[in-house]
């Protein structure tokens, strides 16, 4: 391990995350904040939903923004450097083994899923208004709940990235981002599928579903949601799995 230069890498792509800090930002956030102001503004606001709602909404929110950047931010800069800049060629060069440049875009991921987690729960809260009832008195779940989650991101991107073609980034989006999305109890919690059995244990191979489900625990404890404890294992075990595929991967993809 040399530890000069993967700060030099870590260094580089905070660098050119801070150039498209702006585009990467609206790109992350701008659907779930507009699901934000209409499901948690509009429709409260009118009557047509209760204002617990916007409770239920805000860490389903949280969660989306924090998996979808740390994703994006390790997934599609990999599948460009592989297939089309072949940037990767120089990055392999650097006197660094080859799995800790994969733990380098990692460590990257997760500090923009981080930041992307953070900037939402200000903004989302603005668009909410009044009447938000979440609480940060649980601090050590939360953080603990934020790394989880941000790791997940990152190393399912990590994953993701050396797993799609150029070609395929359509196909991502629309085949598996987007039905993660729907179904992740992002906007809902995960007993509301009760009344549909199969669907409710289907779901839970999502991992988006334990992201929501432990940020609602964490921060409003009140909403119905599966136990702390059982959300924590649940993303240790995907967050272990994701990342020894992803390296596998990686390493795969690098020596072919």
């Amino acid at each position: 391990m040399n530890w000069k230069t993967f700060f030099a890498l870590l260094s580089r792509d905070a660098h050119v995350a801070r150039r498209n800090m702006l585009p990467l930002l609206l790109q992350t956030m701008i659907q779930p904040l507009l699901f934000t102001f209409i499901f948690g503004r509009v429709l409260t606001t009118s009557g047509m939903m209760p204002p617990q709602y916007k409770a239920v909404l805000l860490p389903g929110i949280i969660a989306i923004c924090m998996v979808i950047s740390g994703i994006q931010a390790v997934a599609m800069p990999l599948i460009t450097e592989f297939q089309f800049t072949r940037e990767i060629e120089d990055r392999l060069l650097a006197p660094i083994g080859t799995s800790w440049l994969a733990v380098e875009k990692i460590v990257a991921g997760m500090i923009q899923a981080l930041a992307a987690g953070l900037v939402v729960i200000p903004a989302a809260w603005l668009l909410m208004g009044s009447g938000v009832k979440i609480s940060f008195e649980r601090p050590l779940e939360f953080a603990a709940m934020c790394l989880l989650v941000a790791l997940l991101s990152s190393a399912g991107g990590l994953a993701l990235g050396c797993s799609v073609g150029q070609t395929q980034i359509g196909l991502m989006f629309s085949l598996i981002l987007a039905p993660m999305m729907m179904f992740g109890c992002a906007y809902y919690p995960w007993s509301a599928l009760t009344p549909f059995p199969v669907l409710k244990y289907a779901v839970l191979v999502n991992p988006l579903v334990y992201a929501s489900e432990g940020l609602r625990a964490a921060l409003a404890p009140q909403v119905p949601h599966i136990r702390l404890p059982i959300v924590l294992a649940a993303l240790t075990l995907l967050d272990l799995l994701l990342l020894t595929l992803g390296l596998a991967k990686f390493r795969k993809k690098a020596v072919s």
